[in-house]
């Protein structure tokens, strides 16, 4: 297994997930475990939803702010 970290945007946020990808000798790998897919989709879930604070329970969040552009 190698740990990876997933990244989720949703509106003005994005989220940071720890996962672990399986690996295999076979045409699918390497994969996420069920929990792991499951943590993605919760984390989106409340993302989308703007629970905040059940998101950063789950996963590192941080808000994008554009960047003012030089003339």
């Amino acid at each position: 297994m190698r740990k990876r970290t997933k990244y989720i945007h949703e509106g003005k946020y994005v989220a940071e997930v720890d996962v672990e990808l399986i690996e295999a000798d076979d045409d699918w790998a390497p994969y996420l475990s069920v929990e792991d897919a499951e943590r993605l989709d919760e984390v989106l879930d409340l993302l989308r939803a703007g629970n905040l604070q059940g998101a950063t329970q789950r996963a590192r969040v941080f808000e994008l702010k554009p960047i003012a552009q030089s003339q």
